[in-house]
């Protein structure tokens, strides 16, 4: 692994534990000493990080932390919602008779991860994140399309991000507990399902969002 790999590690779990705040300056010069790089190997890593769309580089403003305002939050939620639907879709259209042991078990598996959190890890808000985004991942996954699965996959950090503006409405236990729920849902009602779990957590995000 590079230096600014190694460095592009490092902030992008600064950023996803809310060690840097949103919208906060990143600059190059007091990266670049904190960590004793060189302003080129720090400019490779931020511009890793804004390719993932963790930070925003702006002319003459320099590197900010994403924000996710309204928009972007509205954008991303029917981003997701439009590839796991479709991984239901499909889904649903192999199995109408209901999901086989092999389609549910890697689902279920990574809500039986995320609920031994709990006991585990329950003050890492970071490892809740990416435990919760496995749910979804292995739920995409599930409909055997790589197209799908890979677009998805290059949102992760992204959606990481998503999932930590609303952290302090989940608890390992509540999330497993919701997610066995939604993969019943998920089994019986197809997409419909998708749209309204996502509205769950824009409720969280926007308040004033309608659910």
């Amino acid at each position: 692994m590079t230096a600014a790999s190694k460095l592009a590690t490092t902030l992008r779990e600064r950023i996803l534990e809310g060690s840097y705040a949103r919208g906060q300056s990143l600059r190059e010069e007091h990266l670049a000493a904190e960590f004793g790089l060189s302003r080129h190997t720090v400019r490779t890593a931020l511009a890793a990080l804004a390719a993932e769309r963790l930070v925003n580089a702006a002319p003459y403003k320099g590197v900010e932390v994403a924000k996710l305002d309204e928009a972007e939050i509205r954008a991303m939620q029917d981003l997701r919602c439009a590839l796991e639907s479709e991984a239901v879709r499909i889904l649903s259209t192999k199995h109408p008779q209901g999901w086989p042991e092999d389609v549910r078990t890697p689902v279920l598996d990574e809500i039986s991860r995320l609920r031994r959190l709990e006991a585990q890890d329950a003050s890492s808000w970071r490892r809740l994140e990416a435990a919760h985004a496995a749910v979804h991942q292995a739920i995409i996954d599930a409909a055997g399309s790589p197209r799908i699965s890979e677009a998805a996959r290059s949102l992760d950090s992204e959606v990481r991000l998503l999932l930590a503006g609303a952290h302090e409405h989940y608890d390992p236990q509540g999330l497993a507990d919701e997610h066995e729920e939604y993969l019943r849902l998920l089994e019986h009602e197809g997409p419909v399902a998708v749209r309204a779990h996502l509205d769950a957590l824009s409720a969280h995000l926007l308040p004033d969002s309608p659910t």
